[in-house]
């Protein structure tokens, strides 16, 4: 009698134990399942969201050569369809990555956009849109976090592999993973005048070329690569795709130079300062003086430069930074993209050029906008091959849900 009950124990126990196991591996499996419908809404959400952004210009839909305030958030140019973007509405977002520059004569922080050294797209944050704005606008604040990254779909770089004279340098044209085998290219040398004049101009040299099976070509000049100030710009395309990269020279001993700021997208305004006087100067600033020459310029159909006139005295002058106060020079770009050349001279005869795009693709500058989706529980991702200003980007949508940031 006693055994029987020992018995029936021991299968209870058992039975109660392969119960709790079972309810165990369900749980489990449902787990799994809720987490996989979980991920699967968000992917679904990404590429909806994605499209919500690229495929309309927003409102008003010409808020990118506007101060105004965003209404709803689009980056489609108005005037074409499909994934063709406003150069303008990207130069609106504010930079996520790069630390913001001040300048303290205006007290106010410029969104730092930049594609290397001498290249600039710094714009006034107060007329930039910043990713919580975005978040609103979009309807997901709250409830998703986001990052979005526009990359140039080329990658044209420039490579000086000489010294003195000539000035040698390696083309390389890479696309997402592969080179651009065999694509013709053409090339555009800014050359600073370094003679006596105080205001100092420059030459353009233009030339075309072809890369060969991976990529890569080679140019060579008859100037002194170290010693001499000047700008290497090479545009490359192929079945459609365009691309632009860039290489800039200022001689080491040329430590200040001039820093363009924009102001305003309505009215294209741009002001000039010194170097010294962008970020935190010391206390007690030597004084400096910059002579400059400002132009713009825009791409031609045949891939080279063309000047477009600056209507202006402010064109030509100075700027200069000192204990005692500072000078600047404002300027109004013309109504298209372009690059902004800014040549200048010290009084010690020192030369120095940088150039700053209007217009994101101009100088196929990268941009990152939005949240950092580092430690988040899933992150669904979602691609669009898109162009700026006709050069090829890459826009790329990251999305978290923050119900569960940092969950397991």
């Amino acid at each position: 009698m006693a055994s029987a009950a020992l018995d029936h124990m021991i299968s209870l126990i058992i039975f109660m134990a392969a119960i709790m196991i079972f309810i165990g591996l369900f749980s489990n499996t449902m787990q799994t399942g809720l987490a996989y419908e979980r991920h699967n809404a968000l992917s679904t959400k990404t590429s909806d969201l994605l499209d919500t952004i690229l495929l309309n210009p927003g409102l008003p839909d010409n808020w990118g050569q506007s101060d105004t305030s965003v209404v709803g958030l689009g980056l489609q140019d108005p005037d074409f369809n499909q994934y063709k973007l406003s150069s303008s509405a990207c130069m609106r977002l504010a930079s996520s990555t790069q630390t913001p520059i001040y300048y303290p004569r205006t007290a106010s922080y410029y969104s730092n956009v930049t594609g290397g050294f001498g290249g600039y797209m710094l714009a006034s944050n107060a007329k930039c849109l910043n990713s919580s704005t975005a978040s609103k606008l979009l309807g997901i604040n709250g409830t998703y976090g986001f990052q979005l990254t526009l990359s140039p779909t080329i990658t044209v770089s420039i490579t000086k592999i000489s010294s003195g004279q000539p000035a040698q340098f390696t083309v390389s044209a890479v696309g997402t993973g592969y080179p651009l085998a065999n694509a013709p290219f053409s090339y555009s040398l800014v050359q600073v005048k370094q003679d006596a004049n105080s205001i100092p101009s420059y030459t353009v040299t233009n030339g075309v070329g072809v890369v060969d099976s991976i990529g890569s070509a080679q140019l060579s000049f008859p100037i002194n690569g170290e010693n001499q100030v000047y700008a290497l710009i090479v545009y490359t395309y192929l079945d459609g795709l365009k691309g632009i990269g860039y290489y800039l020279q200022n001689p080491q001993s040329s430590t200040k130079n001039v820093v363009p700021l924009i102001d305003s997208f309505q009215n294209r305004n741009v002001t000039l300062v010194h170097s010294d006087s962008v970020g935190q100067p010391s206390a007690s600033p030597s004084y400096s003086l910059l002579s400059y020459n400002a132009s713009f310029v825009i791409l031609t159909e045949e891939y080279t430069l063309r000047q477009v006139a600056l209507d202006q005295p402010s064109a030509f002058g100075s700027v200069y930074n000192s204990g005692s106060g500072q000078n600047f020079s404002s300027i109004t770009l013309p109504d298209s993209d372009g690059i902004l050349i800014v040549t200048c001279k010290g009084t010690a005869g020192q030369y120095g050029l940088v150039l700053m795009s209007w217009g994101l693709g101009s100088l196929a500058f990268p941009l990152t906008f939005g949240g950092n989706p580092a430690g988040q529980e899933w992150v669904t991702t979602d691609l669009r091959q898109v162009t700026i200003g006709g050069i090829a980007y890459q826009a790329k949508l990251e999305l978290w849900n923050l119900a569960y940031t940092g969950s397991g």
